[in-house]
């Protein structure tokens, strides 16, 4: 369901929109930037002092240009121990569509794993017809019940032109092969380092619902402290929003446009309620639950460099790509 409120209906009498607008004050921040930098308070924990995690800022337009997101949240002088760059897994889902923007987060990434049947879509995509653009593909894991021999005599030797693929193969069956890659990310990266998933949507329903649960799965801690995980998957990257205030960076002045308009903000775990600000259907204060109203297909306003959004819970941010 679209979110389409009008004025009235966001904001009901012009004394509960004042109500509103100052609520939106103090969880957005006004005037200095040491305004900005406090913690929002939860709207629903109003007078009682509760203050929820906040404002945290992302940068996601770097995983396709190429520099390294600002970590803005690392107090000045102290040790930011987050890794630049970030790990990239190639999950088991044919590579078909936005093979331009694969390509840039694939050069951008300081490491590329392959969940077992990801191989088969990086060898599909290109080494079947001769590119070699996949060719330094650092690691296969999983329990290697989907990758093909084709596919492990082509990554695994070492040649003259390209590096040999490690494969390794874990037989646990209580995890996914998408867990085992990012615990080998992280056992041999330490944390906190920053992932992206390709792949995982678009297939069978269950397999994308996997996907979704392992953004929260490996994100447990309110500021990240694991590392952040995105999820690129058909035409869209999604990303988690834990509880609080956050700033997305969607635009850049003299730069081309990586993201197109459309947005969704997805109440996966439990319901919540959430303010937006640059969109086209801002809301405030607004319910939202999987069996009652959603976010989805909303857009975000062609002004608009920062969605900013306020959340009493995790939800899940997903935003449109165009072709690069």
């Amino acid at each position: 369901m679209t979110v389409r409120h009008s004025a009235r209906q966001r904001g009901g009498t012009g004394e509960q929109a004042a109500s509103d607008c100052r609520w939106m004050d103090a969880i957005m921040g006004s005037g200095t930037d040491t305004d900005r930098s406090q913690d929002a308070t939860d709207p629903s924990a109003a007078g009682s002092g509760v203050a929820a995690v906040g404002p945290i800022q992302w940068h996601p337009i770097a995983l396709i240009r190429g520099s390294r997101p600002p970590t803005p949240e690392v107090d000045e002088g102290d040790d930011d121990v987050r890794k630049p760059g970030f790990a990239l897994i190639v999950l088991n889902q044919p590579i078909t569509h936005y093979l331009g923007i694969i390509r840039r987060v694939w050069k951008n990434a300081f490491t590329r794993i392959a969940a077992d049947g990801g191989a088969n879509c990086l060898y599909d995509a290109a080494a079947a017809h001769g590119d070699d653009c996949f060719d330094n593909l650092d690691a296969i894991i999983g329990d290697l019940d989907s990758v093909t021999d084709k596919t492990r005599a082509y990554f695994e030797p070492t040649t003259s032109s390209k590096p040999g693929t490690e494969v390794i193969f874990d037989p646990d069956q209580y995890s996914t092969d998408f867990g085992k890659a990012v615990n080998y990310v992280r056992d041999q990266h330490g944390t906190p380092v920053d992932i992206v998933a390709i792949g995982g949507l678009g297939g069978r329903v269950d397999q994308g619902l996997s996907q979704l649960h392992h953004l929260y799965l490996f994100q447990t801690h309110p500021r990240y402290d694991e590392g952040r995980m995105y999820l690129f998957s058909g035409e869209s990257l999604t990303f988690l929003l834990k509880t609080g205030y956050h700033q997305i960076l969607v635009r850049e002045d003299g730069q081309e446009d990586v993201f197109a308009k459309y947005v969704g903000i997805l109440p996966m775990k439990e319901p919540s309620r959430i303010t937006t600000n640059g969109l086209e259907w801002d809301v405030t204060d607004w319910e939202t639950e999987f069996g009652g109203m959603v976010s989805t297909s909303n857009h975000v306003l062609p002004e608009t460099k920062v969605v900013e959004v306020y959340t009493t819970k995790d939800v899940l941010f997903t935003i449109a790509l165009r072709q690069v």
